[in-house]
């Protein structure tokens, strides 16, 4: 995902069968092989769940037996121990109950949880590294397929490539690949999952200098709605090697990444730049001045945030090339305001790609709506400070994330990914702890958002929810009646139906 909170330390105080078949994974093996207890409860009646269709359904306690029975990791069920844990996720905000989790170590598993919920016609959910801004990869009275121990790294830095395996989070990733001095581009803040953020095109600080992470995929172990262990790239089943590029968790369900390496830091210059609010109109707009024309090395945005002493306007900034024309470069910004704070240094790129965490915690709850911005004019600005002007507490950050550089030179029909002429996306987000509070924060931060959504043409599937069927058309564009076919061959039930959801034709 792509926070909207600035890190400024200043202000911080404030079937089975078919798996008996599987190919074995190639990455490495999972700490969790072997680990986990098999058990799947000592109830012996059906248990109570939800189908396909929403409407309740049985499953046989025999089906459910086999399942756990036949896996090599964990299927846990309400009455297991480690239920409660499992199904929580980092987003607060959703506290869903699945009729049972297959928490999966390898291809197998997934094939054999894919088998029984296609058997079944189970709701079902999957869940990678379980950042889940949306909360998707949960599922009430459902089964999720459960990847979060599937953490297998292997960096190649002959070949600069790494796999990694879809429990893995991008801080792992990033550390392992910076051992050799390689990155690609990743999310934001070090606990998300590298699946979702992959599958759903995959912004991030590099994403100017080396395009999006879809862009630096080069294949996937993919295992399909019919259970089938399949590889995708440029030149076996290239239509699903599109499709997963940008068009999220539509099509199967991912047992292996392979991604492009590139050479890369490990210091970078990057920091903060905080003014007062008041200053917001003329620092935003020399901003937007300078991104219309930026380097692909800078990486630069302006973030409206809420404080415990009032509401500032910050910049964040990465910048990859040389210091010296780095801070050339952001001279004039420092002129358009009063500089409160200037944290901008010289850094290892770990520690600004973890740099997030701290103001992001686990558990607590947030919402996020998001757009995409063509061409952010002056008037636009006006309007954005003003709305913000009238922002409710709950709202913490509307940041303006900086897109374009190498990801904007991509043709939108290249993969799954349409929105490459978006210069900005426009992100509003709310994070709170009292549950009792959900309903309400989520409305101001709706009807804040039905100010600005004008603005905006599709969304970031990976920080976002469709509201309807007109937006998921705007996110996918002129690709949308292709991913369609494709949907409808490799998932003619719509099996994987918990995500930004392309339906296949009936």
């Amino acid at each position: 995902m792509a926070c909207a909170v600035a890190p400024w330390d200043a202000l911080r105080a404030q079937g089975s069968t078919a798996a008996g078949r599987a190919t074995a994974d190639s990455g490495a093996r999972s700490a969790a092989d072997g680990a986990g207890s098999r058990a799947v409860g000592d109830g012996t009646g059906p248990i109570d769940a939800v189908g396909l269709s929403g409407r309740p359904i049985s499953l046989a306690r025999v089906d459910v037996d086999e399942l756990g029975a036949n896996l090599r990791g964990q299927l846990i069920l309400p009455e297991d121990a480690p239920y409660d844990d499992a199904r929580r996720l980092w987003n607060g905000a959703f506290d869903r109950h699945p009729a049972l989790i297959a928490r999966c170590v390898g291809a197998a598993d997934v094939i054999e949880a894919v088998n029984f919920a296609r058997a079944a016609g189970v709701l079902t959910a999957v869940r990678g590294g379980g950042h889940s801004v949306s909360g998707q990869s949960v599922c009430d009275g459902g089964l999720v397929i459960d990847l979060s121990p599937m953490r297998g790294i292997r960096v190649d830095p002959a070949r600069l490539t790494a796999q990694a395996q879809p429990g893995v989070r991008l801080g792992e990733l990033d550390r392992e690949c910076q051992a050799f001095k390689l990155a690609t581009t990743l999310g934001t803040a070090s606990d998300t999952g590298i699946a979702g953020l992959t599958l759903g095109g995959g912004m991030g600080r590099l994403a100017r200098k080396f395009g999006y992470t879809c862009d630096n995929l080069l294949a996937v172990d993919i295992v399909t709605a019919d259970g089938k262990l399949l590889r995708a790239d440029a030149s076996e089943n290239p239509d699903l090697y599109w499709a997963v590029r940008g068009g999220g968790g539509n099509f199967g369900v991912v047992t292996q990444f392979e991604y492009r390496l590139h050479q890369f830091g490990p210091e970078v210059m990057a920091g903060t730049i905080l003014f007062p609010f008041s200053d917001a109109r003329r620092v935003v707009k020399a901003a937007m001045e300078l991104n219309a024309s930026a380097p692909d090395d800078l990486y630069l945005n302006p973030i409206f945030s809420r404080f415990p002493d009032g509401r500032y306007l910050g910049l964040e900034v990465c910048y990859y090339g040389p210091p010296a024309e780095g801070r050339r470069l952001l001279a004039p910004l420092k002129k358009a305001g009063k500089v409160v704070a200037d944290d901008v240094d010289i850094r290892t790129y770990l520690e600004i790609q973890s740099s997030y965490d701290p103001v992001v915690p686990s558990r607590v709850a947030y919402y996020f709506k998001s757009g995409f911005l063509r061409k952010v004019t002056p008037a636009m600005v006006d309007e954005i400070v003003a709305a913000y002007e009238h922002a409710p507490p709950s709202l913490l950050g509307v940041p303006l994330i900086h897109l374009g550089g190498a990801a904007g030179r991509v043709k939108p029909d290249a993969t799954a990914f349409w929105n490459r002429d978006a210069e900005h996306d426009l992100s509003v987000w709310a994070s709170w702890e009292d549950a009792s509070q959900n309903e309400k924060i989520i409305g101001e931060v709706r009807a804040f958002w039905s100010k600005l959504e004008h603005l905006t043409k599709g969304y970031y599937i990976n920080t976002d929810t469709p509201d309807d069927e007109r937006r998921l058309r705007e996110t996918y564009g002129g690709n949308y009646e292709r991913l369609v076919r494709i949907k409808t061959k490799y998932d003619p039930t719509n099996l994987f139906r918990l995500n930004a959801n392309i339906k296949p034709r009936a």
